[in-house]
């Protein structure tokens, strides 16, 4: 743990579940040291059981932090302080002895891949922070393993917090308790300390029952100690600390020391007609359709998709020189608004049993609603807004946060893959980037190699999402969809990709890019999206397989005419949907460029402003 300050009550807490004692020495040295200096009024050891998870939920419902949703089996909601809704990007910090470990140097203004704090700031930040906050609260100490138990790509971690929502919450999205806890007896784990800021008894009364401290909200990556610490907020991203801050920054590094790739990506499983299987995975930035593909219905006779995740994927390379990838997490932390029976018919079918809502609005007869639900509200049902308020459409303003969620089982989805818990993983042959493209970038193009598909993720851009705090539609650049996530500097992130070109045997899958979102001149959709998004991964499988034809264009390969199967589809402009036009590449190289040569600045390997210039000679001939 960071230097700590003498906390002015030396006394260990009551352990008031399980047993310290047999705890492994640095498990139970992390969990002493803090309670010492965070002076809860218990600790409490998570078993992760039925009768634990219960009692949990009761304390919430007394707090009046969730109530039950009696329409529905085992469903909660809970409504937040408005001022805690979103991932903060803005105070989400990683903290290393040099800026240039987290960051590259820009050449103008700060960086965009990432804050950086250094040691000195951050050890004030957490002396006026963590001493005394969890005062008249219990310490949940919640071991969890990310990645399923035993498998050799796992990882374990415990979280100390103060929030019984996060208990929950963890106990959906990660193996969380006593298995995790056995997982830990041999080996090192990431420390992980949440606080929400609010010691009791309480300065000021809070606004829906929702403990946080947003003037103080600090969430901390310590990668050279494996160590996260947050505070101030009880949102999901900032809270659940095995999410985005273990499963993709703390992991990305480690992934980097140890060989391995920690990515923000979907894994998906589709079959042919003829019974061949395939796994991809897709890196998208939020609210560009992620979990829709991962449970998406092929519109394909004879097709079918299975998901091993929708979020997140740990790759390595085994012997065979196949790259084999898990699913680290248990659950879904979907956003709801714009999940229907059209959009997402899985996750329908998954989300009403024990799940967590957290600010959608609520119907009188005890269910959700949210923008896009796309389902008539039965007559004489009335609406509470996630605000707390009646709700009609006519109040100008939605009803449900556009950053509400869901928090629900992985293993309640219909569509799970048989292997989505595999020790081994899962083999990837493709791999998708993609964003949301109002204009110019085409339906799919393959990239050309290796080197030239790190390229494409790199300059990832997209409309800029509720899951963080930026406003209103903007192009924004987004490499690998990663731009919030990296755990280090970014130059050094495409070096390690690049480097799995150059590992014996590796059988490198194929890289995509797509762009479900292309509109014409009237801002018309021109494809239709959903579950005729399978026709596209057709044309990939089969490529994969070297049976589609494509033919090359300035920025990869497209589908040759007939390569895209469009039967049963009516009115789909390829020509419009394809488009390269050089004035619009034009203007994309440059801010490609633009950004490499200002965010990336030295730290771009020399293959990347190589792919970047060949891009540009490629469309000066268009």
């Amino acid at each position: 743990m960071p230097p700590q300050l003498k906390a002015e009550v030396n006394v260990m807490p009551k352990v008031v579940q399980g047993d310290l004692q047999s705890l492994p020495p640095e498990a139970r040295y992390f969990i002493e040291s803090n309670a010492k200096l965070c002076q809860p009024e218990s600790i409490h050891i998570c078993d992760g059981s039925e009768e634990e998870n219960k009692k949990i939920l009761d304390i919430m419902v007394e707090q009046g932090m969730i109530k039950k949703l009696k329409k529905y089996e085992n469903c909660w909601l809970a409504l937040t302080d408005p001022r805690d809704v979103a991932r903060i990007e803005s105070k989400t910090v990683i903290i290393t002895q040099e800026q240039r470990d987290t960051t590259p140097i820009p050449k103008t203004g700060t960086s965009q891949l990432g804050r950086w704090m250094s040691e000195e700031d951050f050890e004030k930040a957490f002396n006026t922070r963590f001493p005394g906050c969890m005062q008249g609260r219990t310490m949940y100490v919640i071991p969890f393993s990310m990645g399923p138990i035993g498998s050799p790509l796992s990882k374990i971690g415990i979280e100390l917090t103060d929030s019984p929502y996060v208990v929950a919450s963890m106990r959906i999205m990660t193996r969380m308790g006593t298995a995790a806890l056995k997982a830990l007896s041999n080996g090192d784990f990431v420390k992980c300390l949440h606080s929400v800021g609010c010691p009791l008894p309480l300065k000021e009364p809070l606004i829906n029952n929702w403990p946080c401290n947003p003037e103080l909200t600090l969430i901390a990556h310590l990668p050279d100690r494996r160590e996260i610490i947050s505070f101030g907020s009880g949102y999901g991203g900032n809270s659940l600390l095995g999410k985005k801050c273990f499963a993709l920054r703390i992991a990305s590094r480690i992934a980097k020391e140890e060989g391995w790739l920690a990515e923000h990506m979907l894994i998906l499983g589709i079959t042919n007609p003829e019974g061949e299987k395939k796994y991809f995975a897709a890196a998208f930035p939020s609210a560009c359709g992620k979990t829709n593909l991962a449970m998406m219905n092929p519109s394909l006779p004879g097709w079918k998709i299975e998901c091993v995740g929708d979020d997140i994927a740990w790759m390595k390379f085994d012997e065979q020189g196949n790259l084999r990838a898990i699913n680290p997490e248990n659950g879904f932390f979907g956003v709801a608004p714009g999940t229907s029976v059209k959009t997402n018919p899985n996750a329908i079918k998954t989300i009403f049993k024990n799940t967590i809502f957290t600010n959608v609005a609520e119907t009188s007869d005890g269910g959700v609603y949210w923008e896009g639900i796309d389902e008539p509200l039965p007559p004489g049902v009335t609406l509470t807004s996630w605000k707390n308020k009646d709700w009609t459409p006519d109040n100008g303003e939605p009803c449900a946060h556009p950053n509400s969620r869901f928090c629900t089982p992985a293993s309640q989805c219909p569509i799970m893959d048989p292997a989505w818990e595999s020790a081994e993983g899962v083999p990837i042959e493709g791999i998708i980037f993609g964003g949301r493209r109002p204009a110019g970038v085409p339906l799919v193009y393959e990239a050309f190699n290796w080197q030239h598909g790190v390229f494409i993720g790199a300059a990832m851009r997209s409309e800029a999402t509720a899951a963080a705090e930026h406003k209103g539609k903007v192009i924004m650049h987004d490499p690998f969809a990663m731009r919030p996530f990296f755990g280090y500097n970014f130059g050094k992130y495409l070096a390690h990709w690049l480097s799995m070109a150059h590992r014996p045997a590796a059988k490198l899958p194929r890289i995509f890019h797509v762009n479900w979102f292309r509109k014409d001149s009237q801002g018309k959709f021109l494809w239709p999206g959903y579950g005729e998004n399978s026709r596209v991964l057709e044309w990939m499988f089969n490529r994969i397989e070297g049976k589609a034809s494509a033919k090359p264009t300035a920025i990869g390969y497209i589908p040759a005419d007939t390569a895209l199967n469009l039967k049963g589809l009516e009115d789909v402009n390829l020509t419009e949907l394809f488009d390269i036009s050089k004035e619009f590449w034009e203007k994309e190289v440059e801010e490609i460029k633009q950004y490499f040569e200002v965010q990336v600045n030295a730290d771009l390997p020399y293959e990347i402003e190589r792919e970047t210039l060949a891009l540009e000679m490629r469309i000066k001939q268009l």
